[in-house]
């Protein structure tokens, strides 16, 4: 199947959570501004890239076989439909239900007459200074609209001779999306756009407002650095952030009444043809929504939860802990401050610990972890940091992170040119009390941002093992120095071996299965859309072998078709949590091989990309991931299913009509995490 289509089918099971009656107010509108957030990704992406093959000359058919040209109109048609669908959603059913709960999003002509005077003060104090309205005439050509600004087209009429006019204001990003109206309480919120217009004859004295209309233009915000070509990889990034506001122009979108001539005009200028035009009903820029979801409404929202802190890792000596024993930790249900947050923080501050290296791919704002290699620096401990500052809209914030460890005195490096750097890894040397040098390492499926880890699933190993730090010494070498090592003790690394490593296990299930022996592959990964992967997954089904799939986001394999694929199985969970760990477990006879990385089955990842899968040894954490990987795919557990023609079905109740298990609540709740590892 096509990877856009499967792509913007995920984002179709965003929007079924928003529509899900069930699901607390807020949560339904978070999941619509995820939605919406999560298109304008898309199209500053996958649709940029698309539209790049096509003005290179570039024409080959995509791996499903469609010319970019005919892709570009199928993924036109279906957006369009999610996006009023998204509309609907908003419109039909969430707005009424935040009306009936207090939370109005109210339209200026909605407002009374001491809302009006109370928002005009408003307008004066803090919106006014920052709005700067753009003529377009002979002496002003149209101005520059920067990707994802929302804006109004104005039109105005001259009273002296009748000549209209064509001007833009721009709605200034420090603003929230919905102000607040304080003049009779809370619960009023106003699209800032509202305001904004009706003081336009403020904006526009003397002349006479004819009409105004909402607009928002997506770009290209890809960018291109040939690492090969450059001296200085930073600054040739920091200036290509600088064009990235300069991209061409992917999606139009306006606000359905928008009327037909000034619709041609921001067309022609902006160069949007009649398939980037998206008309929609307003407001626009439901990412905004975001602001609603936030209310301090707790009856509105998931219970809150408190993470689990294992006692394994937060009494007595951490150290000791781990090297007694290797420690699995899942997030968000067991808590990442108390775990990998704390490891890093005793670490910078035992003086028995003599060097730190660690990798960075994201992280948030105030991160503690760049706070403790920082200080780790400071107290003279030898610290390397390998940045990836490509990371995709991260790249700014990257940037700063590194020149502020590279100021703190830590070793900071930027990856393997040409390839990203994506593995989830940290390591402290420490000098023990028995005179040994040891290594202490976790690898993890989720980055090490502290801000994410509260509503990002994950899975962190913590290890001693020889093996283990010998391999995590040998990677970080390969990454900050030359090496060209394949092969390692219990890890698997891409671009190297990780994919050679899979398809060699997926073949063994297969014999087996053909040799009567068991034979179960359990995947669990985001994304799935590698071509070799998919059809050595074909291949075992037709030997066999029963193939279990969870996957998040795209999936571009077809579950269940006569002959290719009847023994595979394809589930999708989406809830509270962004389930984003990557499991792969391997029946291998009556040898369970279980792998925890950060690596998803795309061709990006597997070649382009410094991934690694670490081997689980300890045989209780086997057979707790083997149960996770089977609960999800349980027939009793609420999820979607994929069919054999592509499309995803929701089964949330049994035939009796009771409700499935969800599987996130049923972590929740999980006793086991309370007494796992000792604790």
């Amino acid at each position: 199947m096509d990877r856009e289509e499967g792509w913007l089918r995920f984002n179709q099971r965003v929007l079924e959570l928003a529509e899900d009656k069930d699901i607390p107010l807020l949560e339904r509108a978070r999941f619509l501004a995820i939605f919406s957030s999560n298109l304008d990704e898309f199209f500053m992406v996958r649709v940029a890239g698309l539209k790049r093959r096509l003005a290179t000359g570039l024409l080959v058919p995509t791996s499903s076989g469609h010319h970019p040209r005919d892709l570009l109109e199928r993924i036109s048609e279906f957006t369009h439909e999610l996006m009023l669908r998204q509309s609907a959603c908003f419109q039909d059913s969430v707005a009424p239900a935040l009306r009936e709960a207090g939370i109005r999003i109210v339209r200026w002509n909605e407002l009374d007459t001491a809302e009006h005077e109370y928002l005009r003060g408003y307008f004066r104090r803090s919106i006014y200074p920052l709005v700067t309205p753009f003529a377009v005439d002979s002496a002003h050509p149209f101005p520059y609209i920067s990707g994802r600004s929302l804006n109004l087209a104005v039109t105005v009429r001259d009273p002296r001779d009748e000549r209209r006019m064509f001007a833009r204001v721009k709605v200034p990003g420090a603003l929230p999306r919905f102000i607040e109206m304080n003049a009779r309480g809370g619960g009023r919120f106003v699209p800032v756009e509202d305001i904004i217009a009706a003081h336009l004859p403020q904006l526009f004295e003397g002349m006479e407002v004819v009409d105004h209309h909402a607009f928002r233009v997506t770009r290209n915000a890809d960018l291109e650095v040939d690492e090969d070509e450059t001296d200085d990889l930073v600054t040739s990034l920091e200036n290509e952030l600088l064009r990235r506001r300069f991209g061409p122009l992917v999606r139009l979108e306006v606000e359905e009444d928008i009327s037909d001539e000034v619709l041609s005009i921001l067309a022609e200028e902006l160069g949007a043809e009649e398939e980037e035009v998206y008309r929609v009903p307003g407001p626009l820029n439901l990412a905004g929504l975001a602001q609603i979801a936030d209310l301090d409404r707790p009856e509105l929202h998931y219970a809150p939860m408190v993470p689990v802190e294992p006692r394994a890792l937060t009494s007595g000596d951490l150290f000791a802990t781990i090297r007694e024993r290797e420690v699995l930790v899942h997030h968000p249900y067991e808590s990442f401050s108390t775990t990998t947050e704390r490891f890093l923080a005793l670490a910078a501050g035992d003086p028995q610990v003599v060097a730190i290296k660690q990798t960075l791919y994201r992280t948030s704002g105030d991160s503690p972890i760049v706070e403790s290699l920082i200080e780790a620096a400071r107290a003279g401990k030898e610290v390397v940091v390998l940045v990836e500052i490509k990371a995709r809209f991260d790249e700014q914030n990257n940037i700063q992170w590194a020149r502020k460890l590279e100021h703190a005195g830590c070793h900071v490096v930027y990856g393997v040119v040409g390839l990203k750097t994506h593995c989830k890894l940290s390591m402290v040397i420490r000098q023990d009390a028995d005179g040994l040098l040891r290594r202490y390492c976790h690898v993890g499926t989720g980055n090490y941002n502290p801000s994410t880890a509260r509503i990002y699933e994950d899975f962190g190993l913590f290890s001693a093992a020889s093996e283990v730090g010998e391999d995590v010494s040998d990677l970080f070498n390969s990454l900050t120095g030359f090496s060209r090592k394949k092969h390692y003790r219990r890890l698997l690394v891409a671009p190297a071996a990780l994919r050679e490593g899979l398809l060699q296990q997926i073949a063994v299930e297969g014999d087996n299965a053909l040799k009567g022996e068991p034979a179960h592959i359990r995947i669990k990964v985001n994304s799935l859309v590698d071509e070799e992967i998919i059809d050595a997954l074909y291949r075992a089904s037709r030997a066999g072998v029963s193939v279990d799939l969870w996957v998040r986001g795209s999936c571009v394999l077809r579950a269940g078709v006569p002959g290719l694929s009847e023994n595979i199985r394809v589930r999708s969970i989406l809830g509270r949590f962004l389930e984003h760990s990557r499991i792969f477990v391997f029946a291998n006879g009556w040898r369970p091989q279980v792998w925890l990385g950060s690596a998803d089955l795309m061709p990006r990842n597997l070649d382009r990309r410094v991934e690694a899968l670490v081997r689980v040894a300890d045989g209780e954490q086997c057979r707790r991931l083997i149960g996770l990987m089977d609960l999800a795919m349980s027939d009793d557990t609420s999820s979607w299913r994929l069919q054999p023609d592509g499309t995803w079905n929701r089964v949330t109740h049994g035939p009796d009509g009771q409700p499935l298990v969800d599987l996130q609540d049923s972590l929740r709740g999980d006793r086991h995490l309370r007494v796992v590892e000792g604790g």
